[in-house]
């Protein structure tokens, strides 16, 4: 088996990286140690960048239909990563996850509906809701003495009964990198279906399971989550390909799927461009062995910064993430508002963070932190 290097530096300034060359736009200059945006800073695997190269040897990029293989790849990597046997009627390319969010949003809701998010949670939940003229709902996840947090199944009853239309759901869960459980997922199917919520679920980050956890797609843990499903997925933060914009829906249901697809159909964003769908065939085909090494690797980025941590800055809990590679920095006890803690890693340690307050109220005392990057073990 071939062995990747994740320990190869890879200077990306001035490649276009925002996480690098918009330092000065977003936390007033540069002289910062990235670590916010969530791709990581390892080289696109090979293979997928000989693919693309292999395509560009041919002189013209016209029009091209997309390849059934591209599909066919898509099906046989759900159904030997996650168990999920998939139709390919299921099946329809999105411009980007939270582009089709926000076409979920359009295409099944009308302005003013109700939309149920779970703080903390990932902001653009909260944003494209808000921005497409719907309300949000918050039904904010409970904390855990342990670390961690659980849904709020009682409060998630009673928002539901005032008529809302969607929940989107962060699966594996952003920030905190919690790899929800079969019985949570069932649960939240059995209420949203009840009252007539469809699921958005987000699951861009399902391929990162780490240390043993094993992540459950939404749709497949009963009939009721596969009828009320809308599920988001991608190779791109897997793969670290986020520029390959290559997402993608999966809906069961097919009068749901009719009312999504239409209206994806009627505004021509179904149609995949020229590179999506090779970097994908590439990935799914030949990168399972790439994806074993990178996920150890960033374990190891795990451990390195959970012991860090402990031992020079006692009073930061690290909650150490079931998949992805962020991790969800408890602050509250260093005893600092949002500002003073923003200015102590920006100004004082020269760190890039996500402001955890972005994630939600309940989000503030939090930061979050991208390790998917060169270690120094």
């Amino acid at each position: 088996m071939k062995q990747y290097d994740f320990d190869q530096p890879i200077d990306r300034h001035g490649s276009g990286a925002i996480k690098c060359d918009m330092l000065s736009a977003y936390y007033g200059r540069e002289d910062l140690l990235p670590m916010w945006v969530a791709d990581m800073d390892f080289a696109t695997p090979d293979f997928i960048l000989d693919a693309l190269r292999q395509r560009l040897e041919h002189p013209v990029l016209g029009y091209t239909t997309t390849p059934e293989s591209y599909w066919q790849a898509v099906i046989e990597w759900t159904e030997k990563r996650h168990g999920w046997q998939i139709e390919r009627e299921w099946l329809c390319y999105i411009p980007g996850i939270v582009k089709g969010i926000a076409m979920a949003i359009n295409a099944l809701t009308k302005p003013g509906d109700r939309i149920v998010i779970q703080p903390p949670v990932y902001h653009p939940f909260r944003i494209t809701t808000e921005s497409n003229g719907r309300v949000v709902v918050n039904n904010p996840l409970i904390e855990l003495p342990e670390g961690g947090y659980r849904m709020d199944f009682e409060q998630l009853e009673e928002v539901a009964k005032r008529g809302c239309k969607l929940l989107i759901l962060s699966n594996p869960h952003n920030p905190a990198g919690i790899v929800w459980d079969r019985e949570s997922l069932q649960r939240l199917a059995s209420i949203c279906h009840q009252h007539g919520m469809v699921v958005i679920s987000d699951e861009i980050h399902c391929d990162m399971a780490l240390f043993g956890h094993r992540h459950i797609p939404f749709a497949t843990v009963s009939e009721e989550a596969a009828a009320c499903s809308v599920t988001f997925a991608a190779p791109s933060k897997t793969f670290n390909m986020a520029g390959v914009v290559s997402s993608y829906a999966i809906v069961p249901n097919e009068e749901l799927r009719h009312r999504l697809f239409s209206w994806i159909e009627a505004n021509e964003f179904g149609a995949p461009h020229l590179f999506a769908p090779i970097a994908t065939e590439a990935a799914y085909r030949q990168g399972e062995a790439w994806r074993e090494q990178m996920l150890r690797y960033v374990e190891q980025n795990v451990e390195l910064t959970a012991d860090f941590v402990a031992c020079h800055i006692p009073q930061i809990k690290v909650w150490k993430p079931q998949a992805s590679f962020l991790v969800w920095l408890d602050c509250r006890a260093l005893g600092l508002d949002q500002a003073a803690l923003n200015d102590l890693f920006v100004n004082r340690a020269h760190l890039a963070l996500n402001d955890g307050a972005m994630f939600g109220r309940e989000g503030e005392g939090f930061m979050r932190l991208n390790i998917g990057l060169i270690g120094q073990n």
